[in-house]
């Protein structure tokens, strides 16, 4: 049994770390930017494991050095999920940037001060599949980087993980050598949600089966389930070879309309929501002026970014769901939580 501190202990991937590790039997602490937030979490995780779990939670936040070294007093590993991940663009890009980088440089210092033999660091598959333009290849693996400065092909989400996740790798191969750290690079993240508060990538479904996207835009993700992103952190949390390594946990490329269809086909209550025919580029760019978030999506548009989790499966034995059960699994969880 070890002790694993969680940060963002409230967070959509955060909750299925926390309810692995549990099952394994680790003793787990959280970080939440206010403790208030603690009866809410042992709730919501009590109702997923289907018996009571408390979990001590530390007031700590990305922005601030407050609250750090108590968190990671005595723990042997840290899986550091928390990162500022935005429903509407921010104003500046900086305000997404500066709290991830400077966020996980905090939380690797304190992790390095006190101890603690391997840091699990969430990052992105943002963080390799970005800034190439229509230069990129054809297959992505963790060898690839994203390039941040490539502005036409990056958000500021995009652009804050890959700069957060190199700040950390930096980190830890010079000040803070001798501290481990594997980084798990998901993509699209669905599967089941445990509360209402649902995280952005969930929206996803969401937007489709509430009727807000009368037809598809030309945009698409690779889709992951979050209970396998949660093993893919906990089995680098102890696997020996994963020490210094990145790993996407990453399922196969799907256009929107292809999710939509999955859905259409296993729900067909929600057929009259769910958006039919695609929507033309040049009318999401115009709806972009009424709904500035859209912007999100246009380095997306007609942009296939597809990548390889042979890496994964080889060293840390990942054995990932099919990306129709992280499709259904997602949403059957959104109509039993009353969202949809």
């Amino acid at each position: 049994m070890a002790r694993v501190l969680v940060t963002g202990a409230t967070g959509f991937i955060a909750g299925h770390v926390i309810h692995q590790l549990l099952e394994a039997g680790h003793e787990v602490r959280g970080t939440a930017r206010s403790t208030a937030r603690g009866p809410g979490l042992d709730k919501v995780l009590s109702a997923y494991a289907g018996k009571p779990v408390h979990v001590d939670l530390v007031a700590a936040d990305l922005s601030s050095d407050e609250g750090w070294d108590k968190a990671v007093a005595g723990m042997d590993y840290v899986q550091h999920v928390a990162s500022p991940f935005p429903a509407t663009v921010p104003k500046h890009p900086d305000e997404l940037v500066a709290p991830a980088r400077d966020g996980a440089l905090r939380v690797l210092k304190a992790a390095k001060a006190a101890g603690v033999k391997r840091v699990v660091m969430t990052s992105s598959m943002a963080a390799i599949a970005y800034g190439w333009g229509d230069k990129r290849p054809s297959l992505l693996t963790e060898e690839h980087w994203s390039d941040p400065d490539n502005l036409a092909d990056n958000t500021a989400y995009t652009r804050s993980k890959t700069i957060a996740e190199k700040a950390a790798w930096d980190y830890v191969n010079g000040e803070g050598k001798g501290l481990e750290l594997a980084v798990i690079n998901p993509s699209a993240v669905l599967g089941p949600a445990m509360s209402e508060d649902v995280s952005s990538s969930i929206q996803i479904l969401t937007q489709l089966m509430t009727g807000k996207a009368p037809a598809s835009p030309k945009v698409g993700f690779c889709v992951v389930d979050v209970r396998d992103v949660a093993d893919a952190h906990v089995r680098a949390m102890t696997v020996p070879q994963a020490a210094g390594e990145r790993f996407l946990a990453a399922g196969k490329f799907m256009w929107m309309s292809e999710v939509a269809d999955v859905l259409r086909n296993h729900y067909p209550a929600y057929a009259k929501k769910l958006p039919k025919g695609e929507l033309p580029n040049w009318l999401l760019k115009a709806m972009t002026l009424i709904n500035p978030p859209l912007g999100q999506l246009i380095p997306e548009l007609g942009r296939e970014r597809h990548v390889s989790n042979e890496k994964a499966r080889k060293i840390l034995g990942w054995s990932p769901r099919t990306e129709e059960e992280a499709i259904l699994d997602g949403a059957q969880s959104l109509v039993d939580l009353k969202i949809v």
